[in-house]
């Protein structure tokens, strides 16, 4: 599917047939132009033809969590995958991808050792949250829909920066998506450059930092992009934003047995933050095995929280999610390569 041919298509057509097709395919969730009565049956033949709403996908639902994973097929071959977390409090959260797979080669990351292929389009990165609106109207009840949106997926959002904002723009929109921005969250790896370009967005997002270590040379090791953006530079850039934009700046910590879980590695990590936390939360993550690093064990977990909580940090605590449909960011792609 390649949303962008849709103005082509129905170029030279009075301006309300592009409205009617917009709303049909980001309000209706249709999946196919024949579903849409109220276009003409000769246009509606010229997108089936030169605008296809299929999207070519396999999906695996977890049977432990509310999860859904999709490894989704592109027009190039390429594959890319997007995440449906479902919660009990009613938010249904897609985590989306930016990039075929990813430039950064963390190593504890699946996609990581698939290098970059490419940057995702527009059209790209909003057919993955279309994919699950459709799933959502298709399996549950019709006022389920999603409500919140991760760019946490494969690449870095950062490296892909105008369209990733498209994108976002296009997810907002009250006559596409209407997904609040205090809903839509950025996640960067710690590219500086972005943090701060994006402190001057407009919209009122919400900007996570993968994080994972608390001194530079464990960084440098788990996260070689470390080397070019070191800790002291990503969080000036972070403080840079806070005073900017007041709003909370998320550090996602992945929790890596006898690797990043020690007290000492707490410790630094509250002196990393510094004095004024009040805008800072830490999202422990127990790592989701995708290699020769372990998850942390729960009672690390806990210690390592209580140490961060009595230091006045805010803490969240994040399981993981789908590790029986290799939910973590790019094994399900990296598992069909190798197949």
């Amino acid at each position: 599917m390649n949303l962008d041919k849709l103005k082509e298509v129905l170029k030279g057509e009075p301006s309300f047939r592009y409205k009617q097709a917009w709303q049909a395919v980001f309000v209706d969730l249709i999946e196919d132009w024949d579903e849409n009565t109220t276009l003409p049956k000769a246009i509606r033949d010229r997108l089936k033809e030169e605008c296809p709403l299929e999207i070519k996908s396999t999906a695996f639902d977890s049977n432990k969590t509310d999860t859904t994973k999709a490894l989704i097929l592109l027009e190039d071959g390429s594959q890319i995958e997007t995440v449906l977390m479902m919660h009990k409090d009613g938010r249904n959260t897609v985590c989306v991808s930016s990039q075929v797979g990813c430039p950064v080669g963390c190593v504890f990351c699946a996609t990581g050792t698939l290098g970059l292929g490419r940057n995702l389009t527009v059209s790209e990165i909003v057919l993955q949250v279309l994919f699950f609106g459709r799933y959502l109207k298709k399996n549950y009840k019709e006022n389920t829909r999603i409500t919140n949106i991760v760019y946490m997926g494969m690449g870095e959002p950062f490296m892909n920066y105008d369209n990733v904002m498209a994108s976002i723009k296009l997810l907002n929109d009250k006559d596409a998506f209407n997904i609040g921005a205090r809903h839509i969250s950025v996640s960067t790896s710690g590219v500086v450059t972005g943090i701060k370009k994006f402190a001057k967005e407009p919209l009122q997002l919400n900007l996570a930092i993968s994080l994972h270590a608390p001194n530079d040379a464990l960084r440098s090791e788990l996260m070689p992009i470390n080397k070019r953006f070191g800790i002291e530079k990503v969080m000036a850039a972070v403080e840079e934003y806070k005073n900017d934009r007041g709003r909370q700046i998320m550090f996602e910590y992945l929790m890596m047995d006898g690797i990043n879980d020690k007290e000492e590695h707490a410790r630094q990590l509250i002196r990393l933050l510094g004095e004024d936390t009040s805008l800072y939360m830490v999202n422990l993550i127990r790592y989701n095995p995708t290699g020769k690093f372990k998850p942390s064990l729960t009672q690390n977990i806990k210690k390592f929280k209580n140490i961060l909580m009595r230091a006045g940090i805010k803490v969240s605590e994040r399981f993981a999610f789908g590790q029986d449909i290799n939910a973590a960011c790019g094994q399900l792609a990296l598992k069909n390569k190798k197949q």
